[in-house]
């Protein structure tokens, strides 16, 4: 038993290797990573920390009892009244839902490349007791919209693989009206703040030194860093294409921009049959 707790210390250096347990002839058990007659496999798992959350503040960000703020890795969700600001269409179901997820449990943070924002949150994805993945759930629920920042893609895969199945199922957001996608022809000078999806035809693409740019019209233009366009197809397959970007409006001297920071912020859109 000394030695499977050795094991289990030092369990980093461990992973991926096989551990062999057998008993010998007085019921001693004895544990090895090496092979032996009538030896047969320890399935393993490491040891988690579990933390009881303290206050969600909303369905993406909460407070941990040892005070850390954690940013939920991978997802948005609709913000909640705040300060001066009202809440946002389907922010409240989300918090509420994550208050009622987090009640009488704990739960276990996995990080990804990034360990903090700017604003020094904890960056995890969240799993129970149960070993739930409530950020998978949120999107799966259509009360999260998935937002990978890159070099974070821990779970990206699946994450999108829910949100399509959220969306065609107009669970949640998806069968808000407040969330349907905006025609970039009709983009007033106020346009709402906030996540958001426009819909438009790429007319030009061009490249700067830090960000290759999809342009829409004189008034809007998507941008990706070039240093991520290895994530992406080739630019030049969105020329002449409909297409949905999706993620945060910014004003430009010339009318709107998004940054576009993951392929799943950009959706080929599929036009009614003549």
């Amino acid at each position: 038993m000394k030695f499977l707790l050795i094991l289990l210390l030092a369990w980093p250096s461990w992973a991926g290797a096989e551990i062999f347990q057998w008993k010998d002839d007085l019921g001693n058990r004895h544990f090895s990573d090496r092979s032996s007659p009538e030896a047969k496999i320890v399935d393993i798992k490491p040891g988690y920390s579990f933390y009881r959350v303290k206050k969600v503040f909303d369905g993406d960000t909460v407070q941990l009892e040892d005070g850390r703020r954690v940013r939920l890795l991978g997802i948005n969700t609709p913000e909640v009244q705040h300060k001066n600001e009202d809440a946002q269409a389907g922010g409240d179901e989300a918090k509420q839902w994550l208050i009622n997820k987090l009640q009488n449990s704990k739960v276990r943070l996995e990080t990804d490349v990034e360990k903090t924002d700017k604003y020094k949150r904890t960056l995890a994805h969240l799993f129970t007791e149960n070993d739930e993945h409530l950020n998978l759930q949120l999107v799966a629920a259509g009360l999260a919209a998935v937002s990978i920042y890159p070099p974070n893609l821990l779970h990206a895969e699946e994450l999108i693989k829910v949100q399509d199945q959220a969306e065609q199922a107009r669970s949640g957001i998806w069968q808000r009206v407040e969330y349907a996608a905006i025609p970039v022809s009709s983009l007033a000078d106020r346009e709402r703040a906030g996540w958001v999806r426009l819909a438009g035809k790429v007319v030009n693409i061009r490249n700067s030194r830090k960000y290759s740019y999809l342009e829409f019209s004189s008034r809007f233009e998507a941008r990706i860093e070039r240093k991520w366009l290895p994530l992406f197809p080739d630019m030049n397959g969105y020329m002449g294409k409909e297409i949905e970007v999706r993620g945060w409006l910014n004003k430009n001297k010339n009318g709107f921009s998004m940054l576009i920071r993951h392929p799943s912020a950009v959706k080929l859109r599929r036009l009614p049959d003549r």
